[in-house]
């Protein structure tokens, strides 16, 4: 799985806080469902971490691995799905319900994912047939979106 590469500089190291979550999506007919796994920096609004796979520990260890080492360190809020629990390390981890605003970057980018890729959509005629370009799609958006937010300074 490629690296992504972020290119804004990250912040200091106290303000490196990661928002994680996971979207449902799928490739050829729903009977066949894609996790796309996102970490997001909260800083820099950037995606610095990115697996697609199954609901399991193996595709959360797929995207803790991804994540640019910068941010290995970072303090990581997320659901209270249990993967995240046992992949990353305690001392980093906070599960926390939507209702506490800690995960409202990131479910707001799941959001814009669904907005600006027709493929994400729930209900759609556009969706990938194969599950190479579904994961390629995805990366190019990243990649986009990460551009794009390189330049804003929060």
């Amino acid at each position: 799985m490629p690296k992504l590469n972020t290119t804004l500089t990250p912040p200091p190291p106290i303000e490196r806080i990661l928002e994680l979550d996971e979207v449902w999506s799928f490739c050829g007919s729903k009977q066949n469902p894609q996790w796309v796994w996102i970490a997001l920096c909260r800083t820099t609004r950037q995606v610095v971490g990115l697996a697609v796979g199954d609901r399991s520990e193996k595709t959360c260890r797929a995207l803790w691995s991804s994540v640019v080492w910068r941010y290995k360190k970072a303090t990581c809020y997320s659901d209270f799905w249990q993967a995240y629990q046992k992949v990353i390390p305690s001392e980093q981890h906070h599960a926390v319900g939507k209702e506490t605003g800690e995960t409202a970057h990131i479910e707001r980018f799941n959001n814009t994912l669904r907005q600006r890729l027709g493929r994400f959509v729930r209900k759609t005629l556009s969706f990938s047939k194969c599950e190479w370009m579904h994961f390629y799609c995805l990366i190019l958006f990243v990649h986009r979106y990460n551009t794009e937010h390189a330049n804003i300074r929060l």
